[in-house]
């Protein structure tokens, strides 16, 4: 069956992360991507100096109303990165009014990183992003996300029982199931955590030392595509996480190209898979 997505997050249009990348990568699993921009930002903020931003908050409510008066409707819903906490309320309305019966809340609650928030962020925020995630069928988050959300102390060395307990207390607020990314349990190496009811399923893979702008987006979008086209949960993360470990692998040594990874010559790859 052909399904179509929408995916609500902000454009930034040079820098291959957000829209610029959940479009190409979701489609080329096969499936209609549909769009709904929280903002439109000239380059991402990592590392870029002086960029536009315009804020498109007021736009998604007469978006949504428009798509209702067509009987527009999705299959799945994707978000991403969401600029304040007005705009998580408009669309905790628009997952709840404008997608078929059962369709799929896979959320991103694309925040924070390494024990901090992204700034401009604040509690307040973190408090509204909860109740997101609550209704999520499926919540993306890495350990910083969880930890703001589930108010446990981060931390960078951890074990599997502090990964479970995350895992446990993001359930017990309402997400159905949690797949946790960047989880690493031994040198050189990381991998991801699929929990759906009380059972934990772990796939590690190595680390490349090197960072890289965008790769959140990456993963999230294969994940979502790779769902919607009939994967399991936990077939659709190591899908996943092999896709953006080849994306890093096809960037690490472009001294020009710091600003994200060069995924679009391994979409190929990801088309033949379906």
């Amino acid at each position: 069956m052909y399904k179509r997505v929408l995916t609500i997050q902000d454009i930034s249009c040079v820098g291959q992360c957000s829209l610029t990348v959940a479009l190409p990568i979701v489609s080329a699993c096969g499936v209609e991507t549909a769009v709904l921009p929280s903002a439109v930002l000239s380059t991402h903020t990592g590392g870029f100096k002086g960029f536009t931003f315009r804020d498109l908050t007021d736009d998604m409510p007469l978006i949504c109303e428009h798509w209702k008066k067509e009987n527009i409707k999705f299959d799945a819903f994707y978000t991403g990165y969401l600029g304040s906490a007005r705009q998580i309320e408009f669309v905790r309305n628009i997952l709840n009014s404008t997608g078929v019966e059962g369709a799929l809340k896979v959320v991103d609650p694309a925040m924070a990183d390494n024990g901090k928030l992204y700034v401009g962020f604040d509690a307040a925020f973190v408090d509204a992003m909860k109740k997101l995630c609550a209704e999520a069928d499926i919540l993306l988050p890495n350990i910083t996300e969880a930890s703001l959300l589930t108010g446990m102390d981060y931390r960078e060395k951890y074990d599997e029982a502090y990964v479970k307990e995350l895992c446990e207390k993001l359930c017990a607020q309402g997400a159905k199931s949690v797949v946790l990314t960047g989880v690493g349990y031994r040198e050189g190496h990381t991998g991801v955590v699929v929990y759906r009811n009380g059972e934990i399923r772990y796939y590690e893979h190595k680390k490349i030392a090197v960072g890289c702008h965008g790769t959140g987006d990456v993963y999230a979008s294969v994940f979502v595509g790779s769902l919607v086209r009939g994967k399991s949960d936990f077939e659709a993360a190591k899908i996943a996480a092999d896709f953006t470990l080849k994306c890093i692998e096809n960037t690490v040594g472009d001294k020009d190209h710091w600003y994200g990874v060069k995924f679009e010559t391994v979409l190929p790859e990801l088309a033949k898979m379906f």
